[in-house]
């Protein structure tokens, strides 16, 4: 575009100054959350978590009338009720969790020599508030050059960490200069992450002893999604295997399932639910404990499906103790976790190595350049 007239069509850092140093920044990504436990902010986070074709692969034609006319008109008050029932004085529990993941990593940062001026850290939410493309904004002008975006889900999925990725690239797209970006596709089997979760148990289990089995309950996905080629499910599996192999955990003393389902399609499976039962009814079992791995903060999925639903099914199955395990949530482990897995992501970014980064005295000759050859800032 030679010339242009009225607003302008690619966002850019009005406050840019010559000789700034450029900043690396961190971008933590959560699935979101409602605004309030109320049914008009369900309807309004439910037709945006909903519409996305990741996350529903139905032809839009198809969709379209099932979800406006159908879904959106009977879940959010149903939904509702389930929100308030988990949410607190501080608001949705995983934007709270996720803001003390967020606060910890900036801490953690802060105290590291090399990285304390250079680091940005971020918190959005791919549906709801904040934004994803509010916290970009916010990061370019912080004058983010160098950006990595980290969702906060450590197995991949299309409809979880893709979608993240995508609206990552539609806003940095209107960007006039986007920053280089690199993307944490995974960290399923990273040793940082099962070895966080593994602690997070045995942890658990030194206060409270250890139950007659271990139930890793994962969120699940559509079938089709495996056979169309999702790694999900087998890093699902992964993750299981090397925390139980972490806890020294034998065959038979851990099980595998997937919760959540929504709608009438076959889901990956076993199904948690079933699986519950299963364990108190025919497997004997009296005493179980529950652990989400595929979620950092605990949520509407954890406290009110598991530690209620699931408790309820266990004990109603002849099961006699029932133990819900929390997410890492905003400890110290969750924070050293993303702290490794971010840095390694960063290599020489977060320390100035590769290539050299300029000093205080030629960030100060860049601007007097700029100056004379009349740069405003």
């Amino acid at each position: 575009m030679i010339g242009k007239v009225g607003k302008p069509q690619f966002y850019s850092n009005s406050d840019y100054k010559h000789g700034t140093s450029e900043k690396v920044g961190v971008l933590l990504v959560n699935l979101g959350t409602p605004d309030s436990p109320t049914p008009r902010a369900l309807k309004k986070y439910l037709k945006e978590f909903l519409s996305d074709p990741r996350v529903v692969e139905i032809p839009r034609v198809l969709w379209w009338p099932i979800l406006n006319l159908i879904i959106l008109n009977i879940r959010p008050k149903k939904s509702a009720e389930k929100y308030l029932s988990v949410w607190t004085e501080d608001g949705s529990p995983l934007l709270v969790n996720s803001k003390l993941q967020a606060k910890g990593l900036k801490n953690l940062f802060s105290e590291r020599d090399n990285c304390q001026k250079n680091i940005i850290v971020e918190l959005a939410m791919r549906y709801g508030n904040p934004s994803i493309e509010s916290a970009l904004e916010k990061m370019a002008q912080d004058n983010v050059g160098k950006l990595v975006v980290l969702p906060l889900y450590p197995q991949f999925s299309a409809s979880t960490t893709a979608t993240v990725f995508d609206k990552v690239f539609t806003k940095l797209s209107k960007f006039r200069n986007p920053p280089a970006v690199r993307l944490i596709k995974s960290y399923h089997d990273q040793s940082a992450y099962v070895q966080a979760v593994a602690n997070k148990v045995a942890e658990f289990w030194n206060y409270n002893g250890r139950p007659s089995h271990l139930l890793f309950s994962f969120h699940g996905v559509p079938i089709r999604s495996l056979y169309e080629g999702d790694p999900y499910h087998c890093q699902c599996q992964k993750t299981a295997r090397l925390v139980a192999d972490e806890l020294n955990l034998k065959e038979g003393e851990w099980t595998i399932s997937f919760q959540s389902r929504f709608g009438k399609a076959e889901w990956l499976q076993p199904y948690t639910t079933a699986t519950i039962k299963k364990l108190a009814k025919e497997d004997g079992v009296k005493k179980l404990d529950v652990v989400c791995p595929g979620f950092l903060s605990d949520c509407l999925e954890t406290l009110e499906e598991i530690d209620m639903e699931a408790r309820e099914d266990f004990l109603d199955a002849g099961g006699e103790n029932f133990r819900y395990i929390p997410c890492l949530n905003g400890s110290s482990q969750a924070v050293e976790m993303l702290a490794e897995i971010a840095i390694d992501e960063m290599a020489s970014w977060a320390t100035g190595g590769g290539r050299k980064e300029p000093d205080a005295n030629e960030l100060t000759f860049q601007k007097q350049r700029a100056t004379a050859l009349g740069a405003k800032n």
